[in-house]
């Protein structure tokens, strides 16, 4: 039953991601203008330079914040990357092993055998 539950909700993921592919890819084109816009404006000397990067910044910025689509689409992404975890089990825990020449995991194995 669990693995039904992650197919469901990894299918209903991955069709909003691809519905909301466009824009996802729109904001990356308007993080990408942004983030032109902030590196000419630092390398920049002069006032109208500055100004103008600035404006180019500023709109890229502007676009990136309106496109709430894309936001879903990456919500919808993390979705997509939860369910393919925990369908193959990948588990994010430090494996202590149990017989090594380090001291500091003997200590550590030890330290766990204490503690209990």
């Amino acid at each position: 039953m669990k693995k039904f539950g992650l197919a469901i909700l990894g299918i209903v993921a991955a069709i909003v991601v691809l519905a909301n592919l466009g824009s996802i890819v729109a904001l990356a084109i308007s993080a990408i203008v942004a983030f032109a816009g902030f590196h000419y404006y630092r390398k920049s000397d002069s006032t109208l330079l500055k100004l103008f990067w600035a404006i180019v910044l500023l709109i890229g910025l502007l676009t990136a914040i309106s496109n709430i689509p894309a936001f879903i689409g990456i919500i919808a992404i993390l979705g997509v990357y939860y369910v393919w975890r925990k369908w193959n089990d990948v588990k994010n825990e430090d494996v202590i092993p149990t017989h090594s020449n380090d001291p500091f995991v003997n200590f550590e194995r030890q330290w766990d055998e204490l503690t209990k």
